[in-house]
Order: C-alpha cells, then sequence, then structure tokens
C-alpha cells in the first residue's frame, strides 16, 4: 500500500467507526422502548434530523434528583461533567458539588446558560417529573439566535429531562435531544465526526455526575 493511501484508509476506517457506534451512543444507557417512546418536547421540533435518548438509573426517589436539575447552568451550578474538558475548551464552567438553595427557584421563561452567548428556555417544568428547555442557535458559534435571525448554522433544538420511577426508591432518568439543522452543507461532516461524539461524552458525563450527586458518593451532602 502506498503512503498516500494510508492517510485516506485511515480517514475511511474512522469514519466508518464512528457511524458504526452512532446507533448505540445515541441511546446511551436507554432501553429500545425508552429511545421509541414519546416524550414531552418532541412536538416543539416534530422535523427533527438529530436524536438522542440516554438514561441512568439512580439510587435515590426523584426528589433527591430534582434538586440538580433545576441548578443547571454555566454561571450557576454547571453541568456535572468533566471540568477539564470544559476548561481546555474556554467554557469557564465550575461544577458544583452541593445543592444550592439560592439556584432552586428555576421557572418558565428562564434561561439555562450553555456559555456566554446565552442557552435554552425554560419552555415546561413539572417539579420531580419534568424539565424540558428550548433553544434556536448559532451551531458554530454556540450563540442563541432571536426568532427571525437568519444564519446558515441556525439549529432548533430541545434537551428534555424526564424523570421516571425505577423501582423501590429509585429514579430512572432519561435525556431526550431532538435538533433540526438548517441545509448547510457544513453540517454533514460537522453532526457525526464533531457535535455527536462531543454530545455523548459531555452528556455521558454529566448523567453519571448527576448519579453520583443524588446519591452522595462521596459528596458534600444536600441542604
Amino acid at each position: 500500500m502506498s503512503r498516500r493511501m494510508t492517510p485516506l484508509l485511515v480517514a475511511v476506517l474512522g469514519a466508518g467507526c464512528v457511524l458504526a457506534a452512532r446507533p448505540r451512543l445515541r441511546r446511551w444507557g436507554a432501553s429500545g422502548a425508552e429511545a421509541a417512546m414519546p416524550l414531552p418536547g418532541d412536538d416543539l421540533v416534530p422535523d427533527a434530523t438529530y436524536r438522542t435518548t440516554r438514561a441512568i438509573t439512580i439510587d435515590a426517589p426523584a426528589e433527591d434528583v430534582w434538586p440538580w436539575l433545576v441548578q443547571l447552568g454555566a454561571g450557576r451550578a454547571g453541568f456535572y461533567t468533566y471540568d477539564r474538558l470544559e476548561r481546555l475548551a474556554g467554557a469557564g464552567i465550575h461544577n458544583v458539588d452541593r445543592v444550592l438553595p439560592e439556584l432552586q427557584h428555576l421557572t418558565v421563561g428562564d434561561i439555562v446558560p450553555l456559555s456566554a452567548l446565552g442557552g435554552p428556555t425554560v419552555v415546561r417544568l413539572e417539579p420531580n417529573r419534568l424539565l424540558l428547555l428550548h433553544d434556536r442557535m448559532d451551531a458554530r458559534r454556540g450563540r442563541s439566535l432571536p426568532d427571525g435571525e437568519p444564519s446558515p448554522f441556525a439549529m432548533r433544538w430541545t434537551w428534555a429531562f424526564v424523570l421516571r420511577p425505577g423501582g423501590a426508591a429509585a429514579t430512572r432518568l432519561l435525556v431526550r435531544t431532538r435538533a433540526s439543522f438548517a441545509p448547510h452543507p457544513a453540517f454533514t461532516l460537522l453532526v457525526p465526526l464533531v457535535l455527536e461524539p462531543v454530545h455523548f461524552l459531555m452528556e455521558r458525563g454529566m448523567l453519571r455526575g448527576i448519579m453520583a450527586r443524588a446519591e452522595q458518593r462521596g459528596m458534600a451532602p444536600a441542604v
């Protein structure tokens, strides 16, 4: 095999591995039934071209999980994931290990910031059951876009956090993302090769971080 062909082969094999793993990564932790079931917010992006449903079982009642969801956000409690990666990306997010009383008053219409550039809006909130977020953003820059502002990188998306009974004193946390992209050719490569792996890595870390905090595995006691 020529040296010129080697990088091409590596690229093709790498892309093939990413594409082959996509179904499993898109429903990490979730059963086939959970991935297929309708959830609140599905109707907000009915034409979604990107869909994920991930889940985890938490050995704690929903009342102990909910406070960690309410305080999500940059400049708030963080997203309970990988501090080093977030700092490396320049996100400036610090993840806390305790429930903060001053952040327990989230209401419909509030913004849950992903960064200083904005974040999704709370469109539905049912304590101990559902936190539903919705946004229209520039996927290239991560900036929230006002309705009507044109952008070739516009992305409409929802982020639903659903709490369901998971057994005796346990909670099943489902997180669903649905997104619809503007028809820009860059998305053909951007989504499967960049957005999907990063989204999987950070969301899996977030689910594990919420579980550890709600179960208080080495974390400071909630107040």
